[in-house]
């Protein structure tokens, strides 16, 4: 009865996304934030039934699918373009932020030890990588902004993870030694990577023995829970496994799985990553009822005012190390100012302000154990989980809704980087085809009037750089076979043509992800969702 209690309250949690969601879409506010108030607002309805999350839940079940289809979306040519100012926030801000916020939790209670005062201050430094991707893409913040804030919040996670755990055990045994905690930070980035290639090129493997869209499908369902898994097991970083694995897919499953494995794949995903989302951030809205009883009333004022202070120099902190970090490293390389200008003040102070706090540090908060080693009570376990979800709220939900405004206040330059780069692939498409219909001539199979009507396609999207009407097909079996295997070699000329581009940095994966889909649709149309661009 009791497992049939939960299911009837995750069907409700999943209705109230659903319409939550949709009410997001009407207000032009994104749907984390929504879901994070809604959430909210269910915890203090009386009479509802206590939801109360498990860490282990959200580190095994929510984080490695989300993280895993963040980083294959993920554009590596941009990722690595913008390396640096995503190292300087992954790594350098969320140290300056743990040692600030340390600092005055410190302050703030004068009985918490540094260890747990860094242990909080690890909990509070990482960005969201849901909340970044949501937010930031459903504003439509230039392209550049958008991967520094999505690489930052990928990577970052793996950082704050590593200082958290050394912290934690600090506290929980009271000794502490800084060598072997930077050896457990190469070990854990080495290795987490490692695993996350291994398993990609597992997973790469596996897909191309597979004909079946469904098995296929399912492997890459199975793919992040392994790298998490192996990750966790050898106490390296599984959230770099999973980014790392994400991120090598992504670069080879063109070639391996056959178009309607890739529209299949993208819907089941789209709507797992959806919902994971949908539940996490409306669970996180409902924890305030249950952390709230947690703590004495009579401290729960203080608390809060704890929490804001907190919260503030988490923000502080990131709007003053973000213009340091884009001006400093310019004004010590005189090429690196060449080659890299300083971007606009409405581009920094944006990375600057959206910092958004999630599901990570709420799951760190909640694992912190309940005693150390030697029996007693972990210190201020009670108030760090509180003041954790009072960030959260604090970078979610206040910066959260105050970006719209703030972007329209700034009018931001429309990025018209990714159509250029549309029109310049979709060119080199067409003309690959040609190639390939030219490579054609004089096959037994090939049909005159079928080549020519593809040149004559082929010629009008050069022309207008778009699709062209369809093509009519003829009569008899054996034609329609033949004109299906000519557009087959036609559209793989294509598709490797673009695989080519990205490969050598000319165009991003988003590019590639938006004309690839629309080859697939039409390779469906033709009855050619089955055969693979190899074959």
């Amino acid at each position: 009865m009791e497992a049939l209690h939960q299911l009837e309250i995750i069907i409700v949690l999943l209705a109230v996304v659903l319409a939550l969601t949709s009410v997001a879409r009407k207000v032009l506010i994104p749907y984390p934030i929504i879901l994070v108030i809604g959430g909210l607002v269910l915890g203090v309805v009386p009479g509802l039934p206590t939801v109360t999350l498990n860490p282990d839940l959200i580190f095994l079940v929510f984080l490695p699918p989300i993280l895993w289809a963040a980083a294959y979306f993920t554009s590596l040519r941009d990722f690595r373009a913008n390396l640096r100012p995503i190292s300087l926030l992954a790594i350098g801000l969320v140290l300056a932020t743990t040692a600030a916020v340390a600092v005055v939790a410190h302050a703030v209670f004068p009985g918490m030890g540094w260890a747990a005062a860094i242990a909080l201050g690890a909990i509070v430094s990482p960005p969201d990588a849901v909340a970044a991707t949501a937010i930031g893409k459903r504003l439509r913040i230039p392209r550049r902004i958008v991967t520094i804030l999505e690489g930052e919040s990928l990577v970052n996670d793996a950082t704050a993870l590593v200082l958290y755990r050394t912290a934690v055990g600090a506290a929980v045994s009271g000794t502490f030694v800084l060598s072997e905690t930077l050896l457990q930070f190469v070990f854990a980035a080495i290795v987490g990577v490692a695993i996350g290639i291994g398993v990609g090129m597992i997973t790469r493997w596996a897909l191309h023995l597979t004909e079946d869209s469904f098995t296929e499908i399912a492997i890459t369902l199975l793919a992040p829970y392994f790298a998490w898994v192996l990750g966790e097991l050898v106490h390296a970083s599984a959230v770099l496994a999973c980014v790392a694995g994400g991120i090598y897919l992504r670069q080879h499953f063109s070639e391996v799985v056959a178009p309607a494995t890739r529209i299949q794949g993208r819907a089941v995903w789209d709507l797992l990553v959806f919902m994971l989302n949908g539940v996490i951030f409306i669970l996180i809205g409902l924890q305030l009822g249950v952390l709230s009883e947690a703590v004495p009333s009579g401290r729960f004022g203080s608390l809060i005012i704890a929490g804001a202070l907190v919260s503030a120099t988490a923000i502080l902190v990131r709007l003053v190390w973000v213009p340091l970090a884009a001006a400093l490293p310019r004004l010590l390389s005189p090429s690196l100012r060449a080659r890299d200008p300083m971007p606009p003040w409405s581009y920094v102070f944006i990375v600057a302000w959206t910092g958004m706090r999630g599901i990570v540090t709420l799951a760190a908060a909640l694992a912190l154990p309940v005693t150390t080693a030697s029996g007693a009570p972990f210190p201020f376990r009670a108030e760090i989980i509180l003041i954790s979800f009072s960030v959260i709220l604090a970078t979610l939900v206040l910066q959260g809704l105050s970006l719209t405004p703030l972007i329209r206040a700034l009018r931001l330059e429309e990025d018209r980087g990714l159509e250029q780069e549309e029109m310049q692939a979709r060119e080199h498409a067409a003309t690959a085809a040609l190639a390939r219909l030219d490579g054609l001539t004089g096959e037994d199979w090939l049909m005159p009037d079928h080549a020519e009507r593809l040149r004559v396609h082929y010629g009008r999207r050069l022309e207008r750089f778009a699709r062209s009407g369809t093509v009519d097909e003829e009569c008899t079996v054996e034609a329609a076979e033949a004109f299906r295997r000519l557009r087959h070699e036609t559209m793989t000329a294509e598709r490797l043509a673009l695989i080519g581009l990205r490969n050598d940095g000319t165009i991003s994966d988003e590019v590639l992800h938006r004309l690839e889909h629309e080859l697939d649709v039409e390779a469906l149309r033709f009855g050619l969702g089955e055969r693979r661009a190899t074959t």
